[in-house]
C-alpha cells in the first residue's frame, strides 16, 4: 500500500520507510485522523466602505483617519482599477478584520538564487534578533557559507538566535546539525515532536508547522513557500541546470516563491513567531519588544495572516475565498498541490463562468503523487467552466500564490489544498496594490511560456488507467 502523504512538502524518506514497515494500519490510522470537515466560510453579501472600515497601522501604531484616507486615496489612484481595489480593501477589512500595516517595501524572490541570499544577507545584518521558523531545516548552503557557521557567528557577537523546526518536515536533518547549533548558544525548538512521550501537550502526527519565516531584528521578514531545504540549492530555472546527483542523475529545479518584507508588517511577523514559541512551551527568550518596527517609505499594504487548526474559519482559508468570489477581471493561481475544497473548486468554476480570466498554472511533476493525481481529477470540470490549466514542465512548481485584478496579491506557506485548512500551522502575506501584483503577474507569464496548456478535448481522450489512479487518491484528500 502506498504511503499517505501526510505533509505538504516531500514526506521524509526516512519516515517514509517507517510507515511502510508499518503497513495498511498506520495507513488507515492516517486516514482516520484526516477525516474532518472543512469550515463553510461564507462571505459578507454587503461590503462596507473601505475607506470607513479599513484600519492601517504604521511604524508608530494605528494611523489617524485622515492618514488612513490619503492612503487610501493613494492606493486608488495608482490601481489599474480603482474600484476592483476599494472593493478587495472592504472585503479584506469585513472578513479578516485587525490591522493592515501600510509603509512596507516588498520584494519578490525567485527559487533559491534569489531568496537564499537575501536570507545570508539579512542574518549577517542582524545585531539583536533573529527569529527562524521552517518546516523543513537542513544546512543549507549559499555564496560558500553554510546556515549553521552564518547562525552561530551571529550567536557570537551576541544576536539572539531561535529556530522553530517542524519535527517531521525536518526528521532527515542530521542529528549532529542541531548539537553543534546548541552547543554554540542558539536556541532551539521542535514544534510537535514525533515522539509523543516528549510531546509538551496535545499530539498528532498530522498537525504540522509548514510556515517559513526568517525574521531579523523586528524590521526584516522573509516568507513564502521556500523551506530550509538543499533542494533550492540547485542552479535557477534562467539558469544552465542543476548539478548531477550522487548518483550522476539530474537533480529537478525547484521553481518557488517568496517575499522580503521590510517596515511596520515585520511586527506583526515578529508577534507570530514570538507566540507560536511560547505555545510549543520554548524557553523563555528574554527580552523581545516588538512593539516598533523602523519605518521605510514603501508603498506597500500588507495584511499578515498567521493560521492554526481549529480555528472556525482559518484566516487564509477565509480571506481567500473571499478575494476570488468578487474577482472581477483576473484570476491567476499558483498552486504547488492543487487539491482544492469544495468551496475553494467552486469560486473558481463560478469566477471563470462571469466572465473572470481563471488561469491555473500547476505542476507537470510533483514530489506527491497522490496529490497529482487528485489534481489531475479536477481539470474536466475546472475546463468546461473556461478556467485555462497550465502544467508546468521541466521542474518541480512549488510556489503558493494568487494574484486577483491586478490589485490583490497573496504569498506564504499555504497551499491550495485540504491540509492547509485542516492541519497546518501557516504564514501568509495579502499585498494590497499594484507592485507586488505586477511582479507575480510577469513571472506567471514567464512560467505559462514553459508550461504545456490542458485542452478539454485532449484530457478526456487520457488513458482508463489514469482515471482509475485518480479516483483512487481523491479517497485520500483530507490527508493531502
Amino acid at each position: 500500500m502506498p504511503s499517505a502523504r501526510i505533509c505538504s512538502e516531500r514526506f521524509p524518506q526516512k519516515l517514509r520507510r517507517g510507515i511502510a514497515s508499518f503497513g495498511i494500519p498506520l495507513y488507515v490510522t492516517l486516514w482516520i485522523s484526516g477525516c474532518v470537515s472543512v469550515p463553510i466560510e461564507r462571505t459578507p453579501e454587503v461590503l462596507p466602505s473601505a475607506e470607513n472600515h479599513v484600519q492601517i497601522g504604521g511604524p508608530r501604531g494605528p494611523l489617524s483617519p485622515r492618514q488612513t484616507a490619503a492612503i487610501l486615496a493613494r492606493l486608488t489612484k495608482e490601481a489599474p482599477d480603482s474600484d476592483a481595489l476599494a472593493k478587495h480593501l472592504a472585503i479584506e477589512q469585513a472578513v479578516e478584520g485587525g490591522t493592515l500595516y501600510a509603509g512596507n517595501k516588498a520584494r519578490v524572490l525567485r527559487d533559491g538564487a534569489d531568496t537564499f541570499p537575501a536570507m545570508f544577507a539579512a542574518m549577517h545584518a542582524a545585531r539583536q534578533t533573529l527569529f527562524l521558523e521552517y518546516y523543513i531545516f537542513e544546512d543549507i548552503e549559499s555564496g560558500g557559507e553554510h546556515l549553521t557557521d552564518v547562525l552561530l557567528a551571529r550567536r557570537a557577537a551576541g544576536v539572539k538566535v531561535a529556530v522553530l523546526y517542524d519535527s517531521v518536515g525536518s526528521s532527515a536533518t542530521p542529528s549532529a546539525v542541531f548539537d553543534r547549533l546548541r552547543a554554540g548558544g542558539v536556541t532551539l525548538l521542535a514544534f510537535n515532536p514525533i515522539n509523543p512521550l516528549t510531546s509538551r501537550g496535545h499530539w498528532s502526527l498530522n498537525d504540522r508547522d509548514h510556515r517559513k519565516l526568517l525574521v531579523a531584528d523586528h524590521s526584516v521578514a522573509i516568507i513564502g513557500g521556500i523551506n530550509m531545504s538543499a533542494d533550492y540549492e540547485s542552479a535557477p530555472i534562467r539558469g544552465s541546470g542543476s548539478p548531477p546527483t550522487n548518483n550522476g542523475e539530474k537533480k529537478p529545479d525547484w521553481r518557488d516563491t517568496d517575499l522580503n518584507i521590510s517596515g511596520p508588517a515585520v511586527i506583526r511577523f515578529s508577534q507570530l513567531f514570538v507566540d507560536h514559541w511560547r505555545e510549543q512551551g520554548g524557553p523563555e527568550l528574554g527580552e523581545t519588544d516588538v512593539a516598533l518596527s523602523p519605518p521605510t517609505d514603501g508603498d506597500d499594504v500588507i495584511r499578515v495572516l498567521g493560521s492554526e487548526p481549529g480555528e472556525l474559519a482559518p484566516r487564509y482559508y477565509a480571506t481567500l475565498l473571499s478575494a476570488m468570489r468578487i474577482a472581477e477581471q483576473r484570476l491567476w493561481i499558483t498552486a504547488a498541490y492543487f487539491v482544492p475544497t469544495h468551496q475553494e473548486k467552486s469560486a473558481i468554476t463560478k469566477a471563470a463562468r462571469r466572465g473572470v480570466d481563471v488561469q491555473l498554472l500547476v505542476p507537470s511533476q510533483s514530489d506527491s503523487n497522490a496529490a497529482l493525481a487528485v489534481q489531475r481529477s479536477t481539470y474536466s470540470d475546472l475546463l468546461e467552466a473556461g478556467v485555462k490549466i497550465y502544467e508546468r514542465e521541466g521542474v518541480i512548481l512549488h510556489t503558493k500564490s494568487v494574484v486577483i485584478d491586478g490589485v490583490w496579491a497573496i504569498i506564504g506557506s499555504s497551499n491550495f489544498d485540504h491540509r492547509s485548512v485542516l492541519f497546518n500551522d501557516e504564514l501568509d502575506a495579502v499585498v494590497l496594490g499594484s507592485n507586488v501584483s505586477g511582479d507575480l503577474e510577469r513571472y506567471f507569464v514567464a512560467d505559462v511560456a514553459d508550461a504545456r496548456r490542458i485542452e478539454l478535448k485532449q484530457w478526456r481522450k487520457r488513458p482508463f488507467c489514469e482515471r482509475l489512479r485518480e479516483a483512487f487518491w481523491r479517497l485520500t484528500t483530507t490527508l493531502l
